[in-house]
């Protein structure tokens, strides 16, 4: 339970929406909340959801809950339509939030070329700058805790997501070019496992030893923390196992070794992506793309 502020008692409303996690008031909103919250009603809290943004309380809030309660109960269409529908009466600092709830909800009805597309979108708003309202860092909430991400972070997030959403679409030449930038920016065992699957199904068998004995079991050489990592990674050595018609097994061994330095000219397939959605925005290039980008054009997809 959470703690009381010094004077309130426990059977006050303040306490009680505390306790609850409650907003103040009695708008519509609040009564929205209520329901969700208390009732459990999640059904009557959509229409009480609706009655708000109609009235204008908290719209921001308002449409964002709703959505991800939709979303609960399945009803992604309808989120979506309800967002493209009411997301101009937001304010422009929800905005981002609400194209992280359209990008799961894409993703959940399996519209991934509008997933790929704003994924794209939102990558672009940070090379300019736009995201965070232009600030290094924003603050988000989990499960009720408040926490710290950088564009950085931010940025590896949505690379990641942009790369599953290729492979779903089964461009694993894309999906390879993203999942490489991402390992740029912030290494990853997860990300360096879905690169390894790409390279698999181009063919690029050797290139993948090298990558899941590298950057995955090298880093994991104590022991798999996450079941899961440890279940795909013995999927993927098991795609991975030596066929006769290949090098004799010392060869193999011998250029698991190699150290894969991922440069520049590897992924140049990026500037053909960015070609595709760059919009005139005034540049304002946080520092992170100073760092990933020499050349002026170039940009992560």
């Amino acid at each position: 339970m959470m703690s009381l502020r010094r004077g309130e008692r426990q059977d006050s409303p303040a306490a009680y929406n505390v306790v609850h996690k409650l907003p103040h008031g009695d708008s519509p909103y609040v009564r929205a909340k209520h329901v969700q919250l208390v009732e459990k009603d999640a059904e009557a809290a959509i229409e009480l959801f609706w009655k708000a943004i109609e009235a204008r309380d908290r719209v921001d809030s308002a449409l964002k809950d709703m959505a991800l309660l939709m979303k609960q109960q399945n009803r992604a269409e309808e989120a979506i339509e309800a967002i493209q529908s009411f997301r101009h009466l937001c304010s422009r600092q929800a905005q981002e939030s609400l194209d992280n709830v359209l990008i799961d909800l894409y993703k959940k009805c399996g519209r991934i070329e509008e997933q790929v597309e704003l994924l794209k979108q939102k990558l672009w708003m940070i090379y300019q700058g736009e995201a965070f309202n232009g600030k290094p860092t924003k603050t988000a909430r989990s499960h009720g805790k408040k926490f710290q991400v950088t564009v950085e972070k931010e940025t590896s997030r949505i690379l990641g997501n942009l790369g599953w959403a290729y492979m779903q679409l089964r461009d694993y030449t894309a999906a390879e070019t993203v999942y490489r930038r991402a390992q740029m920016i912030e290494p990853d065992a997860n990300k360096a496992c879905n690169l390894c699957t790409c390279l698999i199904k181009q063919g690029k068998h050797d290139e993948a030893r090298s990558i899941l004995f590298r950057d995955v079991l090298r880093e994991n050489e104590e022991g798999f923390g996450d079941l899961r990592l440890k279940a795909r990674v013995q999927e993927l050595l098991s795609e991975l196992e030596p066929r006769e018609e290949e090098e004799e097994e010392a060869a193999v061994l011998a250029s698991v070794s190699l150290e894969c330095e991922v440069g520049m000219d590897e992924i140049q397939g990026l500037d053909e992506f960015v070609k595709e959605w760059r919009r005139p925005y005034r540049t304002r290039r946080l520092p992170i793309f100073e760092e990933i980008l020499p050349l002026r054009d170039q940009l992560a997809c």
